[in-house]
């Protein structure tokens, strides 16, 4: 099963994460299928950027967003 999910890369206390697409079996920070996006919690208000068409796609063929992915899609589509 394919999910979408965050995948940290951020120094200690200070978090980055990459919104990628990845098998669910795959470790965290492990092998990923496609970068999709990022979000950064640091700034004021966080930033948050992904290809929506992307995103649409792999949900189209059956990926699922885990809750925090989920989240985060939604918070910025309210946005717009």
């Amino acid at each position: 099963m394919v999910k979408i999910r965050l995948q940290r890369v951020g120094k200690k206390k200070a978090p980055f994460y990459h919104i990628v697409v990845a098998d669910s079996r795959s470790p965290r920070d492990g092998k990923i299928v496609e970068k999709i996006g990022t979000y950064d919690p640091m700034t004021e208000p966080a930033t948050i950027n992904f290809d929506k068409e992307k995103v649409e796609t792999w949900i189209k063929n059956g990926a699922k967003p885990t809750d925090s992915v989920k989240q985060l899609i939604d918070k910025t589509l309210e946005k717009k």
